[in-house]
Formats: C-alpha cells, structure tokens, sequence
C-alpha cells in the first residue's frame, strides 16, 4: 500500500470518527447555549476551561506526540515491538509522575492563574470567583487526556486510530448529560459543565485500554527513565512544550483581550471558534495526525522524495477541503447559528455577534490546515525548534494586532488578528522548511491552488444567491430554515464537485475512487 494510500486510508478513519464527536459537539455547544446563553457565566466556564486546554496542548496533543511519535516510530520499526513497549511503558510511567504533580500544582495556584488570564472579568463581582471554581474542578482532566494522548500515539504507530479518534464523542456526550440532568444539583448551574469534563476525560481514557490489550500490549510501570530513546523524547519535547505553549497563548491572549470587552464577548469567541473548528477538527487535525507517521517512517528510512511526495499530497488534500469550507463558514454562518442556537437564552443578538467572530475567524482555516501538516514535517526530521521561534514571532502579531483592531472591531477584531496571524505563521513555515531541506518543489500544489480557488468561488456564488431565501432573524421556522440552508449546503458541495470535475482536479479523482473501491468492497 503506497503512503498516499496510507495518508488517505487513516485521514478517512479519522474524519469519520471526528466527525461523529464533532456532531456531538456542536450539539453539546447548542445545549450550552440554549441553557445558559452568552453572558456570565459561559464566560466564566470557557474562560476557566481555556487553563486545561492549555496544558492538554503543552504536555498532549502537541509536543508530546510530535516528540513521542516520531522517535516511537523508529523504534518500533527498526528494534522491534518488544522494544517498543519497553520505551512506551517507561514513557507512561515517567508521564504519570509529573502529570500527579502539575495537577496539584494548578490546583493550588488556581486562583493566581484566573486572575492573570481573566484579568477583565475582576470588574463583574463574583466572575473571578466562578472562573477559578470551574477550573479548579476542571484541572485534573489535563491528568487523563496527557495519558490518552501518549496512548494514542503508540495506537496510531500501530496503524490503530479510530478508537483514539472518537474518544472525544464520551466528553461531549459526558457534558451533555451533566448539563441536561446536573445542573439543578449546584448553586450555579454551569458547574456541572466543569465535572462533565472531568468525568469525560476519565471515560475517555479508560476506552483506549481494550484495544491495547487485543494488540498484546501490557501497561505496566517502568523506571528506567535514563533510557536513551525517553531521553531523546524529553529532549525533543522542551522545545515542543514552548512551541505549542506560544501557539496556544495566541488563544489565551484573546481571550484575555476581550474579557476587558462588553460582556458575552468571550463567549462569541469561543462560539465562533467552535464551528471554525467543525471542518478543522474533521480533516485538517486528522490528516496532520494521519501524516506524521509516515512521514516519519520515510525519514527513518532516508527516502527524502517520499517525503516531500507526502507533504504536497498533504497540501493539496488540506486546500480540496479548507477552501471551500473558508467560503462556505463566512456565507453560512449567521443561518448555522440562527438554525441551531437561536433559542432559549441565545438571541439572535448573539447569533450576529458570533456569526461575526466566525466569519473573522474562516480565512484562516486554510492557513491553519497548511501549518498543521507543515509542523509534523519539521516534528518527523526531529526538529522542534524552528516551529518555536516561528511561533513566538506569531505570538507577537497576534497581540499587536489584537491590540490594534479590537479598539474598532471589538470581539471581532480579536477573531480577525488570529487570522492573520495563521497567515504569517504558516507562510513562515513553509519558508523555514524550504531552507532546511532545499527546493520543496511546490509546483503541483500551486498548480492545484490555480483549480480550487475558482471552483470555489463558483460555489460560493451558488450558496450565496439560496441564502437569502431565509428568514434568519425570525425566531421559530426551524424545517424551513433547515431546508434552506441544507439545500445551500448540498447544492455547494454539488457545484464545488462539478468544478473540480470539469478543472481536472487530480486529487478529487483520487480519493473519490479510493471511497468507490471501499463501498465495492464491503
């Protein structure tokens, strides 16, 4: 099976399982807003829930698989699996220890944390005092999720993914149902917001361990942490701590920017944020975690062509998917939040003000996808220190730019700076690895560029002109909305398909065949 095959194959499993947590998502967030809207207390609870997101980035899904992974993959192709769970059980041992003690030490410092993140929110009597209750219930998730993603790492190198990948689903639905059932049970209600989090990230974990032990894996405790692969990795990771630290400051200093904005701007953020997320979660996040190992098994091999064959591919899949998607977030999304949110304590007041933040927030999504799977390609030739000084320059242009717009642009402003910092961030990128390997040869993805564009914006054309046969101000006229904007939404896709038909769009060809064979075959 050849690597586009492999990259396409796992992307697959991994968009099908996202996308079921996605769904759960998005009804997760429906259920928050209609209950507890956009105000107080959802500023409160996102702006706590920012600290152990943050650290999931620092010590999971960031720098530690992109040390993890890479160095897992050398070793469990070249020394064998033997070896390999020797390194992992040494690995989950030494992860453990220092997760116990970064839990107490978050725990104890809660107050001194919230207060430097929601500095703002001091003005508003009681909104500190909330946001540190909820993150002092929601600190020892970052526990679990830090175990689950080393996990998933050892299960991906074993070309394992769709377990790992819809884990995600038990904290969405974990949420649902405290926020549904548990509310009545605390003073304020949002709280069991904050222990459905923790209870997910327990469910998420304890699911991956059958499937470990089917593949003849035994977690056991191992303390030889002078071990010279787990050095490798602890080594690789200072760098990746700070890299995806910087990366994920961007988020907490917007945050911060618009707790000193009216109320409820914190909570159009992290709404927007959350749909933009939807396709990026789907596709972009699960190509990034489908090429990392064979990228690294191509560098482990000294096969530099393969390489770069995987990284235009990679490219090439991101733009088929994240353009249209840009195009079709910042046409949809006022009739998304209106059909799905505009109920309960939600107005359509605050589906204006978030459909903004996700039409600041859309351009971005091709730039974050293109960062996405350059990164790994820097993490699979075990560097992980250009992407840190590259993201500490973006850190800088987010801040000033946040500074700067959201004195005319509020909220919105916000949303607009962090992308164009992705645009800075993943041009950057592709320029620093251009030094570091040589010629890149970007031809074909630029070539594929000149195609999806224009089918793109025909599609948008298309979305736009059906649009505007909604009512999306009304309250109610739920079928008719849902009508209108899912014909949008099936007549784009059958447009946007159409162009890359008749623009002879290779890839589309591809993967289009790749799902026909699979139907066939099953």
């Amino acid at each position: 099976m050849s690597e586009k095959t492999n990259i396409t194959r796992a992307t697959g499993i991994l968009g099908i399982a996202t996308t079921l947590s996605r769904i759960a998502g998005l009804v997760r967030d429906i259920v928050v807003a209609s209950l507890f809207g956009a105000g107080f207390g959802t500023d409160a609870f996102f702006m706590a829930f920012t600290i152990p997101n943050l650290l999931r980035r620092f010590f999971a899904e960031g720098s530690l698989t992109a040390a993890f992974v890479p160095t897992y993959s050398d070793v469990y192709h070249q020394q064998g699996r033997k070896e390999a769970q020797i390194v992992a059980n040494i690995c989950l041992t030494l992860l453990v220890l220092v997760m116990f003690f970064v839990v107490l030490l978050g725990i104890w410092g809660s107050p001194l944390v919230v207060k430097g993140i929601g500095f703002g929110f001091g003005t508003v009597e009681g909104k500190l005092a909330l946001t540190d209750l909820l993150n002092r219930i929601m600190f020892p998730y970052i526990f679990f999720i830090s175990l689950l993603a080393l996990l998933t790492g050892v299960l991906n190198v074993m070309g394992h993914y769709f377990v790992p990948a819809v884990s995600p689903l038990l904290l969405n639905l974990s949420m649902i149902f405290c926020a549904l059932f548990l509310r009545s049970w605390f003073d304020v209600g949002i709280t069991a917001l904050a222990v459905g989090v923790l209870l997910g990230g327990v469910l998420q974990l304890i699911i991956q361990i059958p499937v470990l032990h089917r593949q003849g894996f035994r977690l056991q405790p191992n303390l030889y942490f002078s071990h010279p692969k787990v050095k490798r990795i602890a080594w690789l990771m200072l760098p990746g701590i700070a890299g995806v630290a910087i990366y994920q400051i961007n988020m907490v200093v917007s945050r911060l920017l618009a707790s000193f904005l009216s109320e409820g701007s914190v909570s159009y953020l992290y709404y927007g944020q959350r749909l933009f997320e939807f396709p990026q979660g789907i596709f972009v996040v699960s190509l990034a975690q489908a090429v990392l190992p064979s990228m690294s098994r191509q560098v482990a091999l000294g096969d530099d062509s393969g390489f770069r064959e995987s990284l235009h591919y990679a490219l090439i899949l991101i733009a088929l998917v994240t353009i249209p998607a840009s195009v079709g977030l910042v046409l949809c999304a006022e009739p998304i939040f209106s059909l799905f949110f505009m109920k309960g304590a939600f107005s359509f007041d605050d589906v204006h003000q978030t459909a903004l933040a996700l039409a600041a927030y859309a351009p971005g999504l091709f730039f974050v996808g293109v960062s996405r799977v350059v990164v790994p390609a820097f993490y699979a030739r075990k560097d992980t220190r250009t992407p840190v000084w590259i993201s500490f320059w973006t850190l800088l242009v987010n801040v000033l730019l946040g500074l700067v717009l959201m004195r005319s642009f509020g909220h919105t402003g916000l949303a607009l700076a962090l992308t164009i910092s992705s645009v800075f961030n993943s041009l950057v990128l592709i320029w620093a690895l251009h030094r570091k390997m040589g010629r890149l040869g970007l031809g074909s993805v630029a070539s594929a560029l000149a195609k999806i564009i224009p089918a793109s914006a025909i599609m948008g054309t298309v979305v736009w002109y059906l649009l505007r046969f909604g009512h999306w101000q009304a309250i109610g006229q739920g079928w008719f909305k849902a009508a209108v904007l899912l014909s949008a939404i099936l007549i784009g896709l059958m447009t946007f398909s159409v162009c890359c038909y008749l623009f002879k769009v290779p890839q589309a060809d591809r993967v289009a065949d790749l799902l026909k064979k699979k139907v066939l075959r099953r």
